[in-house]
């Protein structure tokens, strides 16, 4: 039987817009098992003429300086193909605060978010993370607006966290003689503006409630040594690993990684709040255990050589 190491992640979002909005979310996962993941975060906001404020809650802590501005990377014609999927004109930094983008027939502002005056404040058991519109309207010339940036993903981080078995030596020992092969069993939920896993201080927003999501994009970037369950997912591919150089975050390597896409919109949530679930598993064999029959062998293999050394002159052989 393998050895089962079970964890599991309950990640709960609030993304809403201060006016007159019906926006879609993006979340991007690179997950990282043996080292750190991260999260890039887009919302794109239709009707941002009219809004004054965006807010997102994430369900751990992060500080303003861990919040990497993604846009400024966007004069690279790669990295627009590869995140937008379609071959775009960029006018890069058409002023301080933002850049324009025209691709599949329609043109949006990108906000460079790091230009401006947000906040990210504790709140609860997470981060409340608000980016003033008010001060930059008069350099938007569209009524579609692109905001993104990325930030350590620390929920993830703590059930990739390797256990260390405490158990007694004789117990470890057992484990490793019988239990080499280790299934990896991970769980990780995504739910956006769903109440029940929000604070207080949120679901008493009058802004939080009047918000209704259009959409919500949700692709999780793993190596494809991890099996991924793809129930609903609408499209899989390989990582362009020359269209993502210079985009991905530090220390994370794309080769062998495979991507996974699922979406869900309004019409199937009138409320505009979204669940995706995910299991990620992973089968390997336990390095102690291959140690330790490698020990075992060579100790087979000198009992072998002693005991035939004694048969041989116990018989007068030698």
């Amino acid at each position: 039987m393998p050895k089962k190491e079970r964890k599991y992640a309950d990640d709960g979002w609030a993304i809403w817009v201060d006016g007159d909005d019906t926006s879609t979310v993006y979340i991007n996962d690179w997950l990282n098992p043996k080292g750190a993941s991260y999260v890039d975060i887009a919302v794109r906001i239709r009707g941002v003429s009219l809004s004054k404020n965006l807010y997102v809650y994430v369900p751990f802590l992060v500080s303003p300086d861990e919040i990497d501005d993604l846009s400024l990377r966007f004069n690279d014609t790669k990295i627009l193909q590869a995140i937008f999927s379609a071959a775009c004109i960029v006018d890069y930094k058409k002023n301080e605060y933002t850049s324009e983008i025209a691709y599949n027939g329609k043109t949006m502002d990108i906000v460079h978010i790091s230009t401006l005056e947000y906040k990210a404040q504790p709140l609860a058991d997470g981060t409340l993370i608000s980016v003033g519109i008010d001060e930059i309207r008069q350099f938007l010339d569209n009524d579609e607006a692109y905001f993104i940036w990325r930030m350590p993903h620390k929920s993830l981080d703590e059930i990739f966290k390797p256990r260390v078995n405490v158990g007694n030596l004789l117990t470890r020992l057992r484990d490793l003689i019988t239990t080499p092969v280790v299934s990896e069993k991970y769980g990780y939920s995504i739910r956006i503006n769903e109440s029940r896993l929000l604070p207080e201080e949120i679901t008493r927003i009058g802004a939080f409630h009047r918000q209704k999501l259009r959409k919500a994009v949700v692709t999780l970037s793993i190596d494809e040594d991890y099996e991924m369950n793809d129930l609903g997912c609408y499209r899989i591919r390989r990582m362009e690993e020359k269209l993502y150089s210079g985009y991905l975050p530090a220390s994370y390597k794309c080769d062998d990684v495979i991507t996974y896409h699922w979406q869900q919109t309004r019409e199937n949530n009138l409320q505009g709040q979204f669940n995706f679930y995910y299991n990620i598993s992973k089968d390997s064999v336990n390095s102690g255990s291959m140690s330790l029959y490698m020990v075992l062998l060579m100790i087979i293999a000198v009992a072998g050589e002693i005991l035939a050394d004694f048969v041989k002159a116990l018989l007068g052989l030698s």
